[in-house]
């Protein structure tokens, strides 16, 4: 298969900057898009994959799943997309499609195993894939997105995972008008997940460690702000949740927040993919209270979220960077000192 090299910035080893790199693309197939990237999010995933923390990271690691940009090339069978079309790609960019889920719209749950935007199985080339920040990317047209024209494309980028994953448990445990949600962590994740049980007609809880997140919890979209240390303030909370969003990234007590639902309410773990604290079974049995986990989306869901914000004018809370200055980025998420999503200005990189 033909091949085209193309600028990229990956890591070469888990204790490596990340470098300027040449990588190949393949040529466009008929049911391709090729798409040139303007802008891609930084995700903290990003930086699991580059250290290699989960254990399966395939060098060189060329990080990026939240990506925006423009069509310059569709191929011959391609319907849905044309020249000069505003899109986005994900977190996938190919499944089986054959599978029960891959037939529900649920491919991140591929039963024969989704393929990453970075570090999956390349079918095409052979190795792993490489993701978005590159210059360009060739994906097959099932797995592109329609971006809508009216929102801001640089906040979008974002929307391409830190959205779609709270969006879909938003979805799936039917989040409605009147229901109190409560989003614990305000991060990448917890600032979308704010956003978006607003604008569905939640009444908005910020649940956090940090009484200074307050203030910007508010202008998010929170009506109320609930500091987790406060144990009278959990107290006066207890039992009165619909629904709970969890996006805290790491291994931690959820006891406390348990406590918090309603009898047959549900918290969603969508952060610590991780070992977790010990878990109180009891606080479970006496109230029929379920824990659960969702992993990003599938693309039917992830379109309608972007359709979503486009009827909302909806976007994330980004700072721009350009990729030469990834490496300091990196060190700011593992510090939480971004709000809230790092987005790399990719002309920076074809300069």
């Amino acid at each position: 298969m033909s091949q085209v090299e193309i600028k990229a910035y990956g890591a070469k080893a888990n204790d490596a900057d990340l470098e300027q790199l040449a990588i190949q693309r393949r040529e466009v197939l008929p049911n391709d898009v090729k798409i040139d990237i303007l802008y891609c999010g930084v995700c903290h995933s990003d930086i699991h994959q580059v250290r290699n923390d989960w254990g399966n990271s395939k060098y060189p690691v060329v990080p990026g799943h939240e990506i925006i940009g423009r069509v310059v090339e569709a191929g011959d069978s391609v319907s849905k997309f044309k020249e000069g079309d505003l899109v986005g790609v994900g977190c996938m960019v190919d499944s089986c499609q054959e599978c029960d889920s891959c037939k529900e719209g649920l491919e991140q749950y591929c039963e024969n195993g989704m393929v990453g935007t970075y570090n999956g199985k390349d079918e095409h080339l052979g190795g792993h894939t490489f993701g978005g920040y590159s210059e360009s990317v060739v994906v097959r047209e099932e797995f592109v997105l329609k971006v809508p024209e009216n929102i801001d494309a640089k906040g979008a980028a974002p929307l391409l995972c830190a959205g779609i994953t709270t969006w879909s448990p938003l979805r799936h445990w039917k989040v409605k008008e009147g229901d109190k949600v409560g989003v614990i962590g305000l991060g990448g994740l917890g600032h979308m997940g704010v956003k978006f049980a607003a604008a569905l007609g939640a009444k908005v809880v910020m649940i956090t460690t940090s009484p200074d997140k307050s203030e910007d919890a508010k202008k998010l979209g929170a009506h109320e702000v609930l500091i987790s240390k406060d144990k009278e303030q959990m107290k006066a909370h207890a039992a009165s949740f619909d629904f709970l969003l969890n996006t805290v990234p790491v291994k931690h007590d959820l006891n406390p927040y348990l406590n918090l639902l309603k009898r047959d309410a549900t918290m969603v773990l969508v952060g610590a993919i991780e070992p977790l604290e010990e878990m109180h079974g009891g606080l479970l049995i006496g109230k029929r209270r379920t824990v659960a986990g969702s992993v990003i989306g599938g693309i039917p869901e992830t379109q309608e979220m972007l359709d979503f914000c486009g009827e909302h004018n909806i976007v994330s809370d980004i700072e721009m960077i350009d990729m030469q200055n990834i490496n300091k980025a990196f060190e700011r998420v593992t510090k939480s000192d971004v709000k809230y999503r790092f987005v790399i200005d990719m002309k920076s990189l074809k300069n």
